[in-house]
């Protein structure tokens, strides 16, 4: 590690040591010196306990569940972002946030027209979206195995805040 990264690092775990309540509790801390942290490696599991998953297990675990009739699924990072997949078996919104909180950002098909329903929450309720506010489910999954795998969403997917 170069001196520019162990200080970025000890910033960091100063700002987590101030701020630790704060982020037990999902909030995200703003702060610009973040950037210049080296992003570490993240290990993702499904917020129903799962151990950790390499993405093409967790890929392969969303086509079970959505199969199942599970349409919703969260994964969670070892460093809080939240990753959420709802689908209706042939679309599914896509939802990146930083932290619990957070409004996120999801993918987006901006050529897309019309309107999907069928979207099953964990709660019961069906919604309905644009399918621009969704993406066809190959997709979704592939977006998925990206972030998973690379920590970023794939530079071709167009994403919404």
């Amino acid at each position: 590690m170069t001196n520019e990264q162990l200080t970025a690092l000890a910033d960091e775990l100063r700002l987590r040591q101030v701020h630790g309540a704060h982020l037990r509790a999902g909030a995200c801390i703003s702060d610009p010196r973040r950037e210049k942290v080296v992003p570490m490696v993240e290990s993702w599991a499904f917020a129903d306990g799962t151990v950790p998953l390499a993405a093409d297990e967790a890929v392969k675990a969303l086509q079970r569940a959505i199969a199942a009739g599970k349409l919703e699924s969260w994964l969670i990072s070892s460093s809080g972002r939240l990753l959420a997949v709802v689908s209706n078996t042939e679309r599914a919104m896509v939802m990146l946030l930083e932290c619990e909180g957070d409004p996120g950002k999801h993918a987006v098909d901006p050529t897309a027209e019309g309107w999907s329903g069928g979207f099953v929450l964990a709660n019961g309720q069906s919604d309905e979206y644009p399918d621009a506010d969704t993406v066809p489910l190959a997709e979704a999954l592939g977006v998925v195995h990206h972030v998973l795998a690379v920590g970023t969403p794939p530079v071709e997917t167009a994403w919404m805040r």
